[in-house]
């Protein structure tokens, strides 16, 4: 049937598509430039924990800087507009060849990650507002889909610029890509003021403070999924800013070799993005979250038994199958489980403390790298390793504490979840609808 917010879904996958593009090449390409403006593995840990960090801390400020300029949408396009000329002195920095450029590329990629964790946390404010919640999962699938492909294509363009430039100006071409993201994001900007406003709804209660919410641990089941997120993220953190640089300097991986073990990931979560979407308005975020929680923590510890090529495809497979449905699900459940008018102080909040875990787990990396026994003669083993161990303990620990929230969902078990997600034993009918809404 027809959906209020036809036009404001059609304008978010739209200016989503041009916003996974720039997110996909500084995600996937900021620690590559950092490699060749020279930094060390200490350096490449502060380029991820650092901005990080910083930009975790912001999420304080969100609420006040919502309210200051009066409109969720008008902070939105103002924000993407100065990320957008944010990613033009990024990309001019690739010409920087001085000792300096990695700490001003650092500086740099501070501020860009500070206003981008604004702009997620009130676009997911503003977006949820516009879905009911037996919506969301249909609808943030489908639109992850069609966005991960334009991720995955620019993913594809970006190694095949590096491998072609690679020979004649590796700068040139890091500053093409870059600057090719500053002009999807001026797209962004313009997609999104085609959003309509929704007013933030106020109540006495949506008013807490920060040490307010942690001590609620004990009577919160949303602060124990918060703690459950956070310590997943920390154990991660520990190796994944490092399987980069492991590929780029270790493996001694072309660019194109890169692009295609990321690419493998990417390629993954497209197929599997939707499904796990449908699974979970049908049997609820929680259940998905718990199931794929229980095989995170194998992908780090599978990097340690093969270097060949081929069979690091296969681990991405598996990788970006499983880190879809969590992904997914952790910002739904967060939209499932908190009101409309306390959701970007949540949001913010949780911001708040995953930053805190990727810097903390990001620097814990780099200093195992640094000082920590060698596994099979190599400190990235033990990296991997102890990153893998963390995982599972963070989920024998915490998903047990938070439960779903939603009432209509069905009860089915984690195997059979599992093999319905592959196909092999559905408990969803082949002809079901997309969605309640109609998206063109």
């Amino acid at each position: 049937m027809a959906h209020r917010y036809n036009r404001s879904l059609e304008a978010s996958w739209k200016e989503g598509i041009a916003a996974v593009i720039m997110i996909t090449i500084t995600d996937y390409y900021v620690i590559p430039m950092g490699l060749m403006l020279g930094a060390s593995s200490l350096q490449i840990g502060l380029l991820v924990a650092v901005p990080h960090l910083l930009s975790s801390f912001a999420q304080l400020l969100a609420v006040t800087m919502t309210k200051l300029i009066g409109s969720r949408l008008r902070f939105l396009v103002y924000s993407t507009l100065c990320q957008a000329v944010m990613l033009v002195g990024i990309a001019l920095l690739a010409f920087f060849t001085r000792p300096s450029g990695i700490w001003l590329f650092i500086f740099a990629i501070a501020l860009f990650r500070i206003v981008g964790s604004l702009i997620a946390t009130v676009w997911g404010s503003l977006v949820s507002d516009y879905l009911l919640p037996d919506e969301r999962g249909n609808y943030f699938g489908w639109r992850s889909r069609i966005t991960s492909i334009a991720g995955l294509i620019s993913l594809i363009c970006g190694g095949i610029v590096l491998y072609l430039m690679r020979q004649t100006s590796i700068h040139t071409g890091f500053f093409l890509l870059f600057l090719f993201t500053a002009c999807a994001r001026f797209i962004s900007a313009y997609l999104m003021a085609q959003m309509e406003d929704i007013p933030l709804a106020h109540t006495e209660d949506s008013d807490f403070t920060f040490m307010q919410f942690i001590r609620r641990f004990n009577e919160s089941n949303f602060v124990k999924f918060v703690a459950y997120v956070t310590s997943i993220t920390f154990a991660t953190q520990i190796a994944s800013p490092y399987f980069s640089v492991y590929m780029l300097k270790i493996l001694s991986f072309n660019y194109l070799q890169y692009m295609a073990i990321h690419l493998t990931s990417l390629f993954a979560l497209i197929l599997s993005m939707p499904v796990w979407g449908r699974h979970a308005d049908l049997i609820g975020n929680a259940k998905v979250l718990k199931t794929t929680s229980i095989c995170i923590p194998f992908i780090p510890i599978l990097w340690i038994l093969t270097r060949y090529f081929p069979f690091l495809i296969g681990i991405e497979l598996l990788a970006g199958f499983v880190w879809a449905g969590f992904n997914l699900c952790s910002v739904n459940y967060i939209f499932d489980a908190v009101t409309p008018e306390k959701r970007i102080r949540c949001l913010s909040y949780f911001a708040l403390i995953n930053g805190i875990a990727i810097f903390l787990g990001a620097n814990t990396g780099a200093f195992l790298l640094k000082y920590i026994t060698p596994l099979l003669g190599s400190r990235f083993y033990t990296v991997f390793l102890i990153s893998g161990l963390a995982r599972l303990a963070a989920h024998i620990l915490f998903c047990r504490h938070f439960h779903e929230v939603r009432t209509s969902t069905q009860k089915i078990s984690s195997k059979d979840l599992f093999f319905s997600v592959l196909g092999i034993r559905p408990i969803i009918g082949r002809n079901k609808e997309v969605g309640m809404f109609t998206v063109r």
